[in-house]
Order: structure tokens, then C-alpha cells, then sequence
């Protein structure tokens, strides 16, 4: 078990300094599920994804992307980061189900985990937030880091490398 590493000697909350670390590519990739009574997922699908709010999922793209971008404005011990890539890929998984799947990339000295899972949060909740006219039983669940590498160590499925 490693230590805790935005907090000083003193047990005080701290930036992390990575100004010695090296520039190497970064990748991270996250998802989120959002899973709609069957219902609600008929229904979205018969009107291919749009609700009175507009197009679910082209909104839901374009909102976890500006979340990617603006992670260290809303975490407090995130860098500010140059992302040089961000995909954010929803599409149903199953009958009842949307999987939310972000990927963030760049060459830093710090990883973009918190950027890609910022981006899928904030997708997922996007879609809930345009489709709960339909039902309020929408779940969102499932968030967690899929695969990060660069850095000291890779991780794949929760698994470290």
C-alpha cells in the first residue's frame, strides 16, 4: 500500500510538485453506466436518442469534453493540463444500458485519470439530466478508471502493471 500523496509531512493538504517528473505520453481511459428502466430505453431509442431537451448523446459529448478540459477548476489538487486528445464514445450496451466510455491523452509529467473520469461523470450525468422528463429511476453507476498508461505504472481494469 503506497502513501497518500496530497498530503505534507504534517498532515496537510498539498499540490503535488511534478516538476522533476519527465514529459511521457499519458493515457487514461474511464467509463460510467447509465441504466434506464426498459421502458425509457425503448423510448429513447425510438426517437433515436433525442429527448425535449435536444440530441441526448451528441450533448452528453460535447458536455464531458468541456468536464475533461476544466477538471483541475473543479478538483482541487488537479493540474491544469494541455489535453491533446479526448474521445467520449456512448452507445447502448445491452437493452437497458448506455456505456460512457471517455479517453484522455497528452505528453505531461502528470496522468489524465482524473480528466477521464471527469469527462464520463459528466457525460452520464448529462444523459440523466436530458432524459429525466422520462423517468427519475435512471441509475448512473459504474464509474471507474478502465486503463491509464504512462507514468510509473500502467493499470488495466483496476489491475496495476
Amino acid at each position: 500500500m503506497g502513501k497518500l500523496t496530497h498530503v505534507d509531512e504534517e498532515g496537510r493538504p498539498r499540490m503535488v510538485d511534478v516538476g522533476t517528473k519527465a514529459v511521457t505520453r499519458r493515457e487514461a481511459t474511464a467509463e460510467a453506466r447509465v441504466r434506464f428502466p426498459p421502458a425509457v430505453a425503448r423510448t429513447l431509442r425510438a426517437q433515436g436518442m433525442q429527448s425535449a431537451k435536444g440530441p441526448v448523446v451528441d450533448t452528453a459529448i460535447i458536455a464531458g469534453t468541456m468536464a475533461v478540459k476544466r477538471t483541475h477548476e473543479l478538483i482541487p489538487f488537479c493540474h491544469p493540463l494541455p489535453v491533446e486528445h479526448c474521445r467520449i464514445e456512448i452507445a447502448f450496451d445491452g437493452g437497458d444500458e448506455l456505456l460512457v466510455r471517455c479517453t484522455v491523452a497528452l505528453s505531461h509529467k502528470t496522468g489524465v485519470e482524473m480528466e477521464a473520469l471527469t469527462g464520463a461523470s459528466i457525460a452520464a450525468l448529462t444523459v440523466y439530466d436530458m432524459c429525466k422528463a422520462l423517468s427519475h429511476e435512471i441509475v448512473i453507476d459504474g464509474v471507474r478508471l478502465v486503463e491509464k498508461r504512462g507514468g510509473k505504472r500502467d493499470v488495466h481494469a483496476g489491475r496495476a502493471r
